[in-house]
């Protein structure tokens, strides 16, 4: 190649580094594109995403086309530059310029095409891979070659090679996704996203009402009775039993009670009759399960019951949707708030409110894994029923024993954790 101009292969040395360059990006863009947005894009139209989803579910292949290209553009640019170089000077600044052309490799045809395309994936990806696909199918049989020996030698090793299934993200890594979405998605959109995914996380026990705190309608109480509770419930579906809740005859729908009483047809037999089965649902239930099952069954309040079939609460669709969307029912006339701030920054909790409430009214972090009231919490960490002045340091929240009836803990006062911290070293 003596006779080949200095410029012409100046010219060629160039293209080579620039060649390499491109393949460098391309490896960087198709490897670190999100897939996801890949397929959305694909599905939406977009030919550059169709061409990159085709070529990234064979992988090994990309990886094959990119790194014979990048490979032969650095090696040919080393052949080209020491050719020039014996041309020029001779073979005595062979060492000099193999130094020189290292570092202009390095620079031009590795780091800053790389980082070009790890800051800008899905440009470098969809541009690149107009070129890539056609040159994929020029080369196939070299590049079906090289896959063919990579994995064989792979497999010695006893790595599999098979394609595996596409791209799954587990739950958190969905969070995370939805968390990291920024701006992209609305901060109400987010908790939306998110309490759908804390719904496999929980069961029909952690948003139940407590059985304590179950109305219903006795139906061998005195009529006058159960006609005061008709129609002073704020409630549309109450549970009717016989006696006590362990013998619960059905679920009335009060709307259906007021009909009978407007016809004047309203006694204590057309009451039972009016009774809707009974719908139960197992402790342990997840809450992604249950509203499937409400929506299956085409109901909209069970009675949770435990292992031995006693009851241990009720629980609505209402309570479950509440998880997803926050609360949007509006609270029943007489009733209070269960938590209250107090002007020293602690605050009064009853003992009954369930742990899941007090964090996510107020951000705590509260062990959950536990009981679900803070009665309960309380109980087992000391296992015992505290009185009224008891202080105790429980997982960081300083908690005081306010009232107490019987075996529960009525009120208790919470410093958060923050104040916590802060008297401490304050003191310290």
């Amino acid at each position: 190649m003596d006779h080949v101009p200095l410029g012409t292969l100046a010219g060629v040395l160039l293209f080579l580094i620039f060649l390499s360059g491109f393949f460098s990006a391309a490896e960087i863009g198709l490897m670190t594109v999100n897939r996801y947005r890949v397929r959305h894009l694909a599905e939406s139209g977009h030919r550059g995403a169709r061409l990159a989803q085709r070529l990234l579910r064979r992988p090994d292949r990309v990886l094959g086309v990119v790194l014979l290209g990048n490979n032969f553009g650095n090696i040919a640019a080393s052949s080209v530059a020491t050719l020039m170089a014996v041309k020029v000077y001779g073979p005595g600044i062979l060492a000099l310029v193999t130094g020189i052309l290292t570092l202009v490799i390095l620079i031009i045809s590795e780091v800053a095409p790389k980082t070009l395309a790890a800051l800008y994936p899905e440009p470098v990806a969809f541009s690149t891979a107009y070129i890539l696909t056609p040159l994929l199918r020029v080369l196939y049989p070299l590049v079906a070659l090289i896959n063919f020996l990579a994995n064989h030698l792979l497999q010695l090793f006893g790595i599999s090679v098979k394609p595996k299934t596409p791209d799954q993200l587990s739950t958190e890594e969905l969070r995370a996704v939805v968390m990291e979405a920024g701006t992209l998605i609305p901060k109400a959109h987010q908790s939306m996203l998110l309490g759908i995914l804390d719904l496999e996380k929980s069961t029909v026990e952690d948003v139940m009402v407590p059985r304590r705190e179950v109305e219903g309608i006795d139906v061998e109480a005195d009529w006058d009775e159960i006609l005061e509770i008709l129609g002073s419930s704020h409630y549309t579906r109450l549970p009717v039993f016989r006696g006590s809740l362990d013998n619960v005859i059905g679920m009335l729908h009060v709307r259906r009670a007021l009909h009978l009483a407007l016809a004047g047809r309203l006694t204590r037999d057309t009451l039972q009759a009016a009774v809707l089965e009974p719908y139960y649902i197992p402790q342990g239930t997840v809450l992604a399960t249950q509203l499937l099952n409400f929506k299956t069954s085409r109901r909209r309040i069970g009675l949770v019951v435990d292992e031995y079939g006693d009851l241990m609460g009720l629980v609505t669709l209402e309570e479950i949707l509440e998880e997803i969307v926050g609360e949007f029912t509006t609270q029943a006339p007489g009733t209070q708030d269960d938590i209250f701030k107090q002007p020293d920054g602690s605050f009064l909790i009853n003992g009954s409110t369930s742990i899941r409430d007090i964090n996510r009214t107020l951000g705590w972090q509260l062990p959950l894994d536990g009981p679900k009231t803070l009665n309960g919490l309380i109980t087992e960490y000391l296992e015992d029923i505290p009185a009224p002045g008891t202080s105790l340091l429980l997982n960081g929240y300083l908690v005081e024993i306010v009232r107490t009836r019987g075996t529960a803990i009525q009120v208790a006062r919470i410093m958060p954790h923050t104040i916590v911290t802060r008297s401490v070293e304050n003191d310290g």
